[in-house]
C-alpha cells in the first residue's frame, strides 16, 4: 500500500518470482495490511477496501477462532468511520501533543525509553539480514509499522527460520501489550478493531513459531 521503511539490499523474491501457498500470500498480505495502518491513517480507498473485505473467505488462517470473529469487527469499523474520523483518531493515539496514547515502538514497551538497547539489537539483525534504513524515515527503526514491514518480506522470501528469530526476539516481546493497548486507548474506535486483529494475527504467528522451534 505504501514504500516499505526498510528495503532490502539484496533482490528479495515477490510473488511474481516465487509459488506462495495461500497461507503464505495471506500472511504477507496481513503484515502489510497492519503495517500500513499504524504507518499512517487510512485513505478513503483503504477505508472503502475494508468496508467491502470479504470475510467469508476459505481459509485456515482467516477462520481461526479468534480471527474469524476479528475480520467482521475490522469490516464493520471501517464501514461506520469516515475519513476526517480516522484522521483525527490516529493523531490523537501516536502523535498527540507532545505524544499521542500509544508510543508504538519497541524500546518503549520493553524499558520505557525511546532508542535503548532494544533498537541497537535490531539496528545488528536488520543488517544481518541486508536491510537498509530509508534515510528518509526519521522514526527509529523499532516501530511497529516497520518490523511488520520487514516480516511481511521475510514471509514472502519463505526462510521459515529468519522469520521465526526476526519474530521472536523483536516482536514476540511486546506486541500483545501493544494490541491491547491499542485495543483500549481512550481515543480508539476503528483502530479498537485494527488492535484486535492484530492481536488475534500475532497470536497466531507467535504460536506458529513456537512451535517451529
Amino acid at each position: 500500500m505504501e514504500s516499505q521503511n526498510m528495503s532490502n539490499s539484496e533482490t528479495m523474491p515477490t510473488s511474481e518470482t516465487i509459488a506462495l501457498t495461500e497461507d503464505t500470500r495471506l500472511r504477507v498480505d496481513i503484515y502489510s495490511m497492519l503495517a500500513h495502518l499504524l504507518r499512517k491513517a487510512p485513505d478513503q480507498n483503504v477505508i472503502d477496501w475494508l468496508a467491502a473485505l470479504d470475510v467469508e473467505a476459505p481459509n485456515a488462517l482467516k477462520q481461526t477462532t479468534g480471527m474469524a470473529a476479528a475480520w467482521p469487527l475490522l469490516k464493520l469499523a471501517a464501514q461506520k468511520t469516515t475519513l476526517m474520523a480516522t484522521e483525527d483518531e490516529y493523531q490523537d493515539l501516536f502523535i498527540g501533543i507532545g505524544r499521542g496514547e500509544i508510543v508504538p515502538f519497541c524500546s518503549w514497551y520493553l524499558t520505557g525509553s525511546l532508542m535503548e538497547m532494544p533498537l541497537a539489537h535490531l539496528r545488528h539483525d536488520l543488517k544481518q539480514l541486508g536491510f537498509e534504513r530509508d534515510e528518509s524515515v526519521k522514526e527509529p527503526e523499532d516501530h511497529m509499522a516497520a518490523l511488520l514491514e520487514v516480516m511481511a518480506m521475510l514471509v514472502e522470501e519463505g526462510e521459515n527460520t529468519l522469520q521465526a528469530r526476526f519474530f521472536n526476539r523483536h516482536i514476540a516481546t511486546w506486541c500483545e501489550r501493544f494490541c491491547a493497548d491499542l485495543k483500549t486507548a481512550k481515543s480508539a474506535v476503528f483502530y479498537s478493531a485494527v488492535g484486535e486483529l492484530a492481536l488475534q494475527f500475532l497470536t497466531v504467528e507467535k504460536t506458529r513459531f513456537v512451535e517451529a522451534n
